[in-house]
């Protein structure tokens, strides 16, 4: 069986094996895949894996033998659902895979805004530490975690797990939830999402990006939160109005953003954001822990040997 990873470079880059894919056919991985490569590539291919890399109805024309195919990620807005059913096309994603490694990320990312660790670093190279007359300096408040309230909007699995994170610092936890039948910890208040707008000092998105969430973060709802209010935005960069967000931090109605997602990726170098002193911007890669990775292409081996047995896990539609 032959199979093929169209976009392979930002899963592994290198540092980690392939060898649970390699155990189950004839395996092949690019970095990369143009449109105009793809003929020569899959034309033999019977599964397909991708990550961002576009099926549509061009791209299958191009898929004579394609009978799976294998998202290598949770998000699938790469995929034209109705391409691929009216192919007759099976397609699977990967779940569960970064809980740890976006929770971590998020939380790094409140530590160094209000830590403002990127600054004292900058500061110290300078050599403003050897200069100084006393055994420290600090000329920004530095602020505890610990009894501020978080808010957290989207109470999925890396919702839940930052919440619980959360907790254990010491930290008031809010968040909202569309599935009231999963349990709730005793630890968190459920809100409607104003009043996690209104309470939230640090806000944390962790929704998908629909109909219902797209731009969620947008002028009325960044007038009502606190001057002093953080957004962290690990989840999609579309949950974003940015010119609205830009506005807000230019004008002091918030105090700052942690941006791992942009509508556009790669953003262009003259987004605002990109360039503004209160926007900490990392380039998607809360998910890209080395554990993560590694679970992630788990799941896709797992995925495929699920197919070959007579089984689809993880269907998308």
């Amino acid at each position: 069986m032959e199979i093929v990873f169209l976009d392979a470079f930002t899963n592994n880059p290198g540092d980690i094996s392939f060898e649970a894919l390699e155990a189950l056919g004839h395996f092949k991985a690019y970095h990369r895949t143009s449109l105009d490569e793809l003929p020569a590539r899959v034309q033999n291919a019977e599964i397909v894996i991708v990550n961002k890399f576009v099926i549509n109805d061009e791209a299958l024309k191009y898929m004579p033998n394609v009978k799976y195919i294998v998202v290598a990620a949770t998000g699938f807005n790469n995929i034209d659902i109705n391409a691929v059913k009216n192919q007759n096309i099976p397609v699977s994603n990967v779940v569960g895979y970064s809980t740890n490694s976006v929770t971590q990320h998020v939380f790094a990312a409140i530590f160094t805004i209000l830590n403002k660790l990127s600054y004292y670093d900058s500061e110290v190279k300078k050599g403003r530490w050897s200069q100084s007359p006393d055994f420290c300096f600090y000329d920004h408040s530095i602020t505890e975690v610990a009894g501020s309230c978080l808010g957290v909007y989207g109470y999925g699995a890396i919702g839940s797990r930052v919440c619980e994170v959360a907790n254990i610092l010491g930290m008031q936890v809010i968040a909202t939830n569309r599935n009231t039948s999963k349990p709730q910890k005793d630890y968190i208040t459920f809100v409607s999402d104003n009043e996690l707008f209104a309470q939230s000092d640090i806000l944390s998105l962790h929704a998908p990006l629909n109909d219902e969430t797209a731009g969620i973060v947008n002028k009325d709802t960044l007038k009502m939160m606190k001057q002093n209010a953080i957004i962290i935005n690990t989840s999609r960069g579309g949950l974003i109005k940015e010119n609205d967000l830009f506005y807000a931090l230019d004008h002091n109605l918030i105090a700052g953003a942690a941006l791992d997602v942009m509508i556009s990726e790669p953003p262009h170098y003259s987004n605002p954001l990109v360039n503004h002193q209160k926007c900490l911007v990392t380039p998607h890669i809360a998910w890209a822990s080395t554990h993560a990775r590694t679970k992630l292409l788990e799941g896709i081996a797992s995925n495929i040997v699920c197919f070959q047995q007579g089984k689809i896990q993880n269907p998308i539609y």
